[in-house]
């Protein structure tokens, strides 16, 4: 935590409020902050730095840094998160997208862009972002998104109607709720971190949803789960891409080589850390030259 300053008495302008705010969290959060609270754009921060705040404003913007101070994560306090260039509604119900996962959305156009009518299933959803982004880039998708959270549907729920995405939500533990349900594509970003992992108790996600997070003692569980339960929903030829921890790829090749799967392999993200892996079902079990 930066020093305490108090802020300045009587009105304060655009230059001043961001002054104060800066003494005490980061340059960009307080610009972010009070862009949300003046509902502008950036340059209007640059352009008129002499605007005053009126009085509501600048209570509003006190509060939401104080808020910040005290370490809950900007995208709760706007209530919103860009990912795949597209503004999702976040709420404590749900993790936070972070750009890592855009590389799920990135495989999936690699291997099915310019197909049609492609049956994807994106499971544990939370705000929706991977659903609702293959629904609007992949030409007449057919997309189920699931969730355990009835919460976290309904934030999934809003931003496919406030987006326009067609997709399909169903309340279900994993596969549990999906009756005989075949697809071509299943995405992944599940909880992966182990659950005495101190990073739990650190930064923004000490508020985020902890059944989103964290997966028994190694962070594998859902994975593994994931893996072993999608040959049974899986077309032939089907592709399953998961997102998993830095340190992760290796134990998650291993599952999809013991669950059958064909052509594994991980792919890397923008820091250059492998953070996805997927393989092919081609129809074949364990022990059958998969």
């Amino acid at each position: 935590m930066k020093p305490h300053t108090q802020p300045p008495a009587g009105e304060v302008d655009i230059a001043g409020a961001l002054a104060w705010a800066r003494a005490r969290i980061d340059q960009m959060d307080a610009r972010v902050l009070l862009r949300h609270v003046l509902q502008c754009p950036a340059a209007r921060l640059v352009a008129w730095p002499e605007q005053r705040l009126d009085g509501a404003d600048w209570a509003s913007y006190r509060a939401l840094v104080e808020r910040r101070v005290a370490g809950e994560p900007v995208a709760y306090l706007t209530g919103s998160r860009e990912f795949f260039g597209r503004e999702f509604m976040v709420t404590p119900a749900v993790l936070i997208p972070r750009p890592d996962t855009e590389l799920l959305v990135e495989l999936a156009l690699a291997h099915f862009a310019g197909q049609r009518a492609v049956r994807v299933l994106d499971m544990g959803t939370g705000s929706g972002a991977l659903a609702v982004t293959l629904a609007l880039e992949l030409e007449a998708a057919d997309v189920v998104a699931l969730d355990r959270s009835r919460e976290a549907l309904w934030v999934a729920m809003a931003n496919a109607a406030r987006l326009g995405a067609s997709v399909s939500f169903v309340q279900s533990d994993w596969f549990d709720a999906l009756g005989d349900e075949r697809f071509q594509l299943i995405v992944a970003n599940p909880p992966y971190i182990a659950a005495a992992d101190p990073h739990l108790e650190e930064g923004d996600v000490r508020f985020e949803p902890r059944g989103a997070l964290a997966s028994g003692p190694q962070g594998l569980d859902d994975l593994a789960e994931i893996i072993t339960g999608a040959p049974a929903r899986l077309e032939s030829g089907g592709w399953l891409f998961l997102e998993h921890g830095y340190d992760q790829a290796s134990a998650a090749r291993g599952l999809l080589a013991d669950a059958g799967f064909a052509q594994i392999a991980s792919w890397k993200d923008i820091a250059g850390i492998e953070r996805v892996s997927g393989g092919r079902w081609l129809g074949r079990g364990p022990g059958r030259g998969a």
